[in-house]
C-alpha cells in the first residue's frame, strides 16, 4: 500500500504539473548547484528505464534524455521543480554497466559516493528496480552505499507492466523481505510503469512526502 490519501496525491500533481526544467550537469562535485533546497536523487543501473520514468514522474516527453545505450548518464543531473522553486531532482548516473572501462566504473564510484554523503539537502533516494529480475548484487552496491552514508532511500519497482500480476506481487514481497532489513530503506515499495502510468501520482506524493 502506497499510504497516500488523495489530498496528498493531488497536492502532488499540481506540483509536478507547474513548471519543472533542467538546470544543470556535474560531471564533478565541484560543479553542483548550490544547496539552496531540499534534493531527491533517483539511482538505478543502466536500462532500468530511470529517464522514462522521469519523464512520465513531470508529465514531459523528453526532461530527461531517453538511450538504448547503457551507462549513457554519466553525470548527476539536476532538475528545477517549481518557481519560485520548490525541490530539485537529481537523475544518477546509471550503474551496472559491464562493458564500461574500469576507469569509467571507478568515476562513477567516486561521484555518487561523495555527492551522496556531501549533500545535506539530499532528503531521500529512490532506488529503481527491474520489476522483470528484482534486486541484483549489482543494485546491493548502492543500497549499500546509501546505508553507509545514512541517506534515507526508497525502492521503486520500475516496468511492473511487464511482468504477470501474481509474479508482481512475488518481486514485490521479496523487495520488501530485504528492505526490511537494511538500516536507510523506507519498508514500502512503489510498483510504477512508466508506460501505462501506474504508480505515477504515488511517486509524485513520495517526492514530495521526501522534500516537506
Amino acid at each position: 500500500m502506497s499510504g497516500f490519501d488523495e489530498d496528498r496525491i493531488e497536492a502532488a500533481r499540481k506540483v509536478f504539473a507547474g513548471p519543472v526544467a533542467f538546470l544543470k550537469s556535474a560531471p564533478e562535485l565541484r560543479h553542483l548547484p548550490n544547496p539552496v533546497v531540499p534534493e531527491v536523487a533517483f539511482a538505478g543501473r543502466s536500462n532500468v528505464g530511470k529517464s522514462s520514468l522521469l519523464n512520465a514522474l513531470t508529465n514531459r516527453n523528453s526532461l530527461a534524455r531517453t538511450s538504448v545505450t547503457p551507462g549513457r548518464t554519466q553525470e548527476l543531473n539536476f532538475f528545477d521543480v517549481g518557481d519560485p522553486l520548490l525541490f530539485r531532482l537529481v537523475d544518477m548516473p546509471g550503474y551496472g554497466f559491464a562493458k564500461a572501462p574500469k576507469d569509467v566504473v571507478r568515476k562513477w564510484r567516486y561521484l555518487v559516493n561523495d555527492f551522496l554523503r556531501g549533500r545535506h539537502v539530499l532528503k531521500r533516494a529512490l532506488v529503481l528496480i527491474d520489476s522483470r529480475h528484482g534486486i541484483k548484487d549489482v543494485d546491493r552496491e548502492i543500497l549499500d552505499m546509501l546505508d553507509d552514508a545514512a541517506v534515507s532511500y526508497r525502492v521503486v519497482l520500475t516496468k511492473a507492466d511487464k511482468v504477470k500480476a501474481t509474479e508482481l506481487a512475488e518481486v514485490r514481497e521479496r523487495t520488501e523481505t530485504e528492505a526490511r532489513k537494511r538500516p536507510a530503506a523506507h519498508p514500502d515499495i512503489l510498483a510504477t510503469s512508466s508506460e501505462k502510468g501506474m504508480g505515477i501520482p504515488e511517486l509524485r506524493a513520495a517526492v514530495l512526502e521526501a522534500v516537506s
